[in-house]
């Protein structure tokens, strides 16, 4: 296949024609000894720490070239940040071959890698610098960056923002947009305080299949492949439920997963098909304990990530300190409608959708019915960390019924800056209940709703034996990240969201 090469990209390989005539490897393959960082060099260094610094040892890639004739000003950038080098053609080539000089240093693009050793110094404007001995080239550029203005800090003051070309080529957008990097070092401590949360706790990680004989845990299409060594079909996991029960039921009695799931279903702003769920399920506790739990968690990670338990997300503060409100489903439509839907049958709901003016699908039941009105008309209003307690028996055929109140179930959802963050219940044990609530999925499967849930003949056995009450509780951690990052999309913290396939020249 041809390339159509940029003028650019064609100037870039000649220099690199040149530089493998005069024997210099673009890609050394040997070791380089990085021995310092930018950030911690400019944070650490002053005249009376200098000698500390008499021999460092830094790499990164190119980021400008000021050439003023015998030296170069050029800005590098490594894992941590941007720092000045200060390079001197008679101290790079001190004897009377030049071809150094101007195969390499003159012959530099901006996306080079290369290696510096030298003494860290002030310059006269006040920027600390490595005064550069050694320069050897690391890997040759052959793509020019997109161009981003900075100031003469080196802030950025036109990012490239093209979500297009952003999401396609995250590798580059890393690159440019230096606040990119700082949001998936931020998604990382997020699930680093999660597990020392939950392994302080008591809790033990597992994994479970994300290739499944039944897609169950949840009510969504799955992405269906096909087992060759079996030939079955199989599905990817739309939750990790199921299995984790399994865990309980077989003796463990606090079990986690961080599971990569997979829906075959829209794309937006919070939702893609492949994205993170944290599910943990705790033996011998119930939704009121869990509640309690998750505010001390989603506290403990707002002081993680933000030193605070405040959190500023555009114009609105969000305090994430203890306790939560909580209101019913049922109390949270009536207190944002004035429309009582508790004792409505379907029917009755379909007439509330027609008067609220919601369109919704001639296949679906009671308790979607109930769902869509309340994401309607509800979810966005919660900004403030707020449980919505207490579903219909319809919305959730894995939780315990309602210990008090007749056809609810104990079932909690957080909603935070007007989303879904969370999703917990008191796990439903009774294996002859659990099995009428598969059937009655069952019903709706065939009334043509494709997101209803399969009927797992095998965790109907697994209750069988029997599971102590458990609580159990998913998390998404993708939309937590864009909370607590302040991001708008779900594709700003997923490294690579899923595309559109491209096409390539």
């Amino acid at each position: 296949m041809s390339q159509n090469l940029s003028e650019q990209e064609i100037i870039r390989r000649e220099k690199l024609k040149s530089l493998q005539t005069a024997g210099i490897d673009a890609y050394p393959a040997a070791l380089y000894p990085v021995s310092n960082f930018s950030t911690e060099i400019k944070q650490s260094f002053s005249e009376e720490k200098k000698e500390d610094f008499a021999n460092v040892c830094v790499a990164g890639r190119v980021m400008s070239i000021n050439d003023k004739g015998k030296v170069f000003f050029i800005k590098i950038q490594d894992s941590k940040g941007i720092i000045q080098l200060y390079v001197k053609r008679d101290e790079i080539c001190p004897e009377e071959d030049k071809s150094f000089w101007n195969l390499v240093v003159k012959g530099l693009d901006l996306g080079d890698f290369i290696g510096v050793t030298g003494f860290v110094f002030i310059t006269r404007t006040g920027e600390t610098s490595i005064h550069t001995q050694t320069l050897t080239l690391l890997s040759k550029s052959l793509k020019p960056l997109p161009v981003v203005k900075r100031d003469e800090e080196g802030h950025v003051f036109d990012a490239v923002s093209d979500p297009e070309f952003r999401y396609r080529q995250r590798y580059a957008d890393l690159v440019i947009n230096p606040d990119v990097k700082d949001t998936f070092v931020k998604r990382t401590k997020i699930i680093n305080t999660i597990r020392e949360f939950l392994n302080g706790n008591g809790a033990l990680e597992v994994d479970t299949p994300v290739l499944q004989a039944i897609p169950g845990g949840a009510a969504a299409r799955p992405f269906t492949t096909h087992h060759n060594a079996l030939d079955v079909p199989f599905y990817l996991r739309i939750a990790n439920e199921l299995y984790l029960k399994r865990l309980i039921v077989g003796g463990f009695d606090w079990v986690y997963e961080f599971s990569r799931n997979f829906r075959n279903e829209g794309m937006d702003r919070t939702h893609n098909p492949e994205f993170t769920v944290l599910e943990w399920y705790t033996a011998y506790k119930d939704y009121f304990w869990m509640m309690e739990t998750t505010e001390q968690l989603f506290e403990k990670l707002a002081l993680a990530v933000h030193g605070s338990t405040e959190l500023q997300v555009g114009e609105k503060t969000i305090s994430f300190k203890a306790p939560f409100k909580r209101i019913s489903i049922l109390n949270a439509i009536k207190e944002n409608t004035g429309i009582d839907v508790s004792e409505k049958d379907e029917a009755g709901l379909r007439e509330v959708c027609k008067q609220l003016k919601i369109d919704v699908p001639p296949n679906i039941g009671k308790g979607k019915l109930i769902d869509e009105i309340f994401g309607e008309t509800s979810e966005s209003k919660y900004i403030q960390p707020t449980f919505i307690i207490d579903y219909p028996v319809e919305m959730s055929p894995l939780t315990k019924k309602h210990r008090e109140k007749e056809g609810l179930v104990e079932r909690f959802e957080l909603m935070i800056n007007g989303k879904e963050i969370a999703n917990a219940y008191s796990e439903l044990n009774d294996p002859i209940d659990q099995r009428e609530r598969f059937e009655e999925q069952a019903k709706l499967m065939e009334r043509g709703d494709d997101e209803a849930m399969f009927i797992d003949q095998d965790f109907l056995r697994a209750l069988e034996y029997g599971m102590p009450p458990t609580s159990g509780i998913g998390i998404g951690i993708d939309r937590l990240v864009m909370l607590l990052t302040n991001q708008q999309s779900i594709q700003d913290v997923l490294l690579f969201p899923q595309m559109r396939p491209e096409k390539m020249d």
